[in-house]
């Protein structure tokens, strides 16, 4: 209710900043990039386990058993009849799987350590300070 300003007038909401549009481009490339990355790297593991000698276990390995009724439909069968082509289908999908845990959880843990050294001030400038409360040192 000031002298020269309606109470009637809108005041303009703040415009929501998100996150600048290369994090958004980035993030798109990791949801890509980490997946072919671990499938890739979990294909070589395997190939180099059974060169070695690696005791993975047998029922992840040979070509998948796909149900039957793949078997009977015909447009089921153009979409997976490949799959039963692939050897070691099994292992490569539960070792890439780790790998893309394992791998997001060690991109998550550095990016939580760079923001906390970069990122901003925990308090704000509407905060009000912490307080300058010193307990008495307690004697009997």
């Amino acid at each position: 209710m000031g002298k020269y300003r309606s109470s009637a007038t809108r005041r303009e909401k703040p415009v929501k900043q998100g996150p600048h549009f290369v994090w958004r481009g980035l993030g798109c490339l990791m949801m890509i990039i980490i997946p072919v990355i671990s499938f890739a790297s979990a294909f070589e593991l395997v190939k180099f386990g059974l060169a070695k000698g690696w005791p993975i276990p047998y029922q992840l390995l040979g070509t998948p058993k796909l149900p039957e009724i793949v078997y009977k439909v015909d447009g089921l069968w153009l979409i997976f009849g490949r799959l039963t082509g692939i050897q070691h289908l099994y292992a490569y999908a539960s070792i890439g799987i780790l790998i893309m845990i394992m791998l997001s959880g060690l991109i998550s843990v550095i990016y939580a350590a760079i923001y906390q050294a970069l990122g901003p001030s925990r308090w704000g400038p509407m905060d009000m300070p912490p307080p300058k409360f010193r307990p008495k040192k307690y004697t009997r």
